[in-house]
C-alpha cells in the first residue's frame, strides 16, 4: 500500500452513520492521509468523507425487493457500485444494513477489495441462508455481541467481538432532583418508565396497552410514569403520541420526556418495546418487561421465519429468559402489571433480575482488548486489513 488509501465506507442508517462519524477520525488515526468515500451522512462529510451516495436519500431502502424495483433507489445503488469501479478501494467497511451492504459486498470481493462488516446482520434468527453471502464476500466480521461469533465461527467466518458501543457510554449523570424538577414530577415517588420503541408503527401498537398498564398500577397511588420519546420522531409522531395519551387516561402523571437514558437511570422499573432500548435499560441496570405487538400479518410471517429461543436481545446473551417477555397477544394490562409488580418492590425477583443485568452488562465489554473502544477496534483492523493486502492490487 502506498501513497493515500482510500477506503469505501457505507451506512445507511441512523445508528450506522453514528458508527461511521466515529470510525473516520479513529483510522485516520492509525492510517494519516487515508480517503473516505461511499454511502454516509452529513456527520461524516463535515469529517471530509465524499458522500456518492447520501444516506437521507435512500432511507427508504429496507428489503431487497425495494432496491430491485425502484428505480431511483436502484439508480442510488448503481452509483456506489459504479464509484467502487471508478475509485478502487483499498478496503471497505460496511456498516449494519444488510439489505444493501451485502450486496455491495459480493461486488466488492469481486473487485479485489477486503471486506470488513461492522455491526452483524441478524442472520441467527432468520434468513440464515444468506450466511452464505457473508463467507464468500466478507473477509471479517466485526461483531457487537458476544454470541455472534461463535454463530460466525462456527460457520467458517473470521469473525470478532468487539464489545457494544453502548456498553462504552457512561451512565447518565442527571441527578432525581433535577429530572423531577425538569419533568414536573414527584420525587417522593415511585417513577415507572415506558419506551414504547422508536418509530411511529411502534409507537401506535405498544403504547395504548403501555397506557392501560399504567392505569391498573396508578391505582395504588405511589407510582407517576416517565414516557420519553426518539428525537427522530416527526411532528406527525408526536401528535399520534397526545392522541393515544387522550384516549387511554391514567390516573397519575405521565411525564412525556426527550430523555431515554434519564429515564432508564431513575426508573424504579420499565415497560421497554423490542429493540436497541432492551440494551440500553440491561446496561444502566433497569429492571424491566420486554413487550411487543406487530401487525397480525407481520406477526404471522415472522412465525414462520424467525428461529431464535427469545426475542429480547438480552435473553439472547443470557441463554435464558431472566427478563420477562410479553409478544403480540400475550401482551395484556393484566399480564404486564402482575409481571412488573415484583420488580417494583425490594425481593428476590428484582434481586435475581439486577444481578442478571449487571453480567449482561460485563459481556458486552470486550475486556482484554488494549483498545479503549468498539470502533477503535474496528479501526484496528482495518488499519491491518490495508496494511495486509496484496501487493499490486
Amino acid at each position: 500500500m502506498s501513497g493515500r488509501p482510500k477506503i469505501f465506507v457505507s451506512a445507511g442508517e441512523a445508528s450506522g452513520e453514528h458508527y461511521g462519524m466515529l470510525l473516520i477520525p479513529a483510522i485516520r488515526k492509525l492510517v494519516p492521509g487515508a480517503e473516505f468515500f461511499g454511502l454516509g451522512g452529513q456527520r461524516m462529510e463535515a469529517l471530509g468523507f465524499r458522500r456518492i451516495v447520501k444516506a437521507e436519500d435512500v432511507a427508504v431502502m429496507g428489503i431487497t425487493e425495494v432496491i430491485r424495483h425502484m428505480p431511483r433507489i436502484y439508480g442510488e445503488y448503481r452509483r456506489l457500485k459504479a464509484s467502487i469501479r471508478a475509485e478502487q478501494p483499498d478496503a471497505a467497511v460496511l456498516i449494519d444494513f444488510p439489505d444493501v451492504n451485502l450486496s455491495l459486498a459480493k461486488h466488492l470481493k469481486r473487485a479485489g477489495v477486503p471486506v470488513i462488516y461492522f455491526v452483524s446482520p441478524q442472520l441467527w434468527a432468520w434468513k440464515k441462508y444468506r450466511i452464505r453471502e457473508v463467507q464468500r464476500y466478507v473477509d471479517r466480521m466485526l461483531v457487537i455481541f458476544p454470541f455472534e461469533e461463535t454463530f460466525y465461527r462456527e460457520r467458517g467466518v473470521e469473525a470478532q467481538f468487539v464489545g457494544h458501543p453502548l456498553a462504552e457510554i457512561p451512565r447518565p449523570t442527571v441527578t432525581r432532583e433535577t429530572f423531577a424538577s425538569r419533568w414536573g414530577l414527584d420525587p417522593t415517588k415511585q417513577w415507572i418508565g415506558l419506551l414504547p420503541g422508536s418509530r411511529g408503527k411502534e409507537i401506535r401498537l405498544n403504547l395504548p396497552e403501555m397506557l392501560r398498564t399504567a392505569s391498573l398500577l396508578s391505582r395504588q397511588g405511589q407510582y407517576e410514569f416517565m414516557l420519553p420519546l426518539a428525537p427522530t420522531l416527526t411532528a406527525k409522531h408526536k401528535a399520534t403520541v397526545q392522541e393515544i395519551l387522550a384516549s387511554v387516561p391514567v390516573e397519575a402523571k405521565v411525564a412525556v420526556t426527550d430523555d431515554a437514558r434519564g429515564t432508564l437511570l431513575h426508573a424504579r422499573a420499565s415497560l421497554v418495546a423490542s429493540g436497541t432500548a432492551t440494551v440500553e435499560a440491561a446496561l444502566i441496570g433497569n429492571p424491566f418487561l420486554v413487550v411487543y405487538k406487530v401487525s397480525p400479518l407481520t406477526y404471522a410471517v415472522a412465525k414462520r421465519v424467525v428461529d431464535v429461543p427469545h426475542v429480547a436481545m438480552v435473553n439472547l446473551i443470557a441463554e435464558r429468559r431472566l427478563v420477562p417477555e410479553l409478544i403480540q397477544n400475550d401482551f395484556t394490562a393484566e399480564r404486564a402489571a402482575s409481571l412488573l409488580e415484583p420488580l417494583l418492590r425490594d425481593g428476590s425477583e428484582r434481586e435475581q433480575m439486577l444481578s442478571g443485568l449487571r453480567a449482561i452488562s460485563d459481556m458486552l465489554k470486550a475486556e482484554g482488548q488494549e483498545e479503549a473502544t468498539a470502533v477503535d477496534r474496528v479501526a484496528r483492523v482495518t488499519s491491518q486489513m490495508l496494511q495486509g493486502k496484496q501487493p499490486g492490487h
